[in-house]
């Protein structure tokens, strides 16, 4: 529940009443007043007051609540850090064990990330985009990819035979594609259906 409608004697007691039933504090939520009431004259023509009071969409709230409930249930107790800058949200996980959440070349990370997305965006716009990350992998993987992609176009040079890469994620075939986009002897080109699409080396 993200809203909700109160009436009541004046603005203020309707208004405390629906904070009270969407449990946030005044400056969490945003107060719509839809009819400000009429006393009336001896009790003739009075109408109570109506408000309409909406909780503030705060990404990182969200996102910080989400992975607290998802990790407790994980047992994994960890600190969760945002930063919200122009429509971009950076969220750093630490504390022990972080290998669960990373997962298979970050498998478990990327899902957890495409969760979070759902979480923040749910019926919200502008779109704001997530990135999760822990012990610095994002970058540790970034630079594996890079020395992979060139490792992989000396050999593609050499033998004058494609190679085809594990299925990867969107962000991680951008990664090879943007390392080899200017290579003077090989292309790159990506094919299959997701999940399982892959990054293909080939010589030119």
């Amino acid at each position: 529940m993200d809203s909700v409608e109160r009436s009541g004697k004046t603005v203020e007691i309707a208004t405390l009443d629906a904070l009270k039933a969407l449990r946030v504090d005044r400056d969490e939520a945003e107060i719509t007043v839809l009819d400000a009431g009429a006393k009336g004259i001896l009790g003739f023509g009075s109408r109570p007051a109506k408000v309409l009071v909406t909780i503030k969409f705060d990404p990182e709230k969200k996102a910080k609540q989400f992975l607290r409930e998802v990790t407790a249930a994980m047992n994994l107790p960890l600190t969760v850090t945002t930063t919200l800058k122009d429509k971009q949200l950076l969220i750093n996980l630490t504390g022990d064990d972080m290998g669960i959440l990373i997962g298979k070349r970050g498998q478990t990370l990327d899902s957890l990330q495409y969760l979070v997305n759902l979480v923040v965006n749910k019926g919200k716009a502008p779109y704001i985009s997530v990135t999760l990350d822990t012990e610095n992998y994002r970058q540790r993987r970034k630079e594996t990819l890079e020395s992979l992609a060139v490792n992989l176009a000396k050999k593609v040079k050499q033998t004058h035979k494609n190679v085809v890469l594990e299925p990867m994620n969107p962000y991680e075939r951008r990664i090879i594609h943007s390392v080899l986009q200017n290579n003077r002897f090989v292309t790159t080109y990506s094919e299959g259906d997701e999940p399982f699409r892959n990054v293909v080396i080939e010589p030119k």
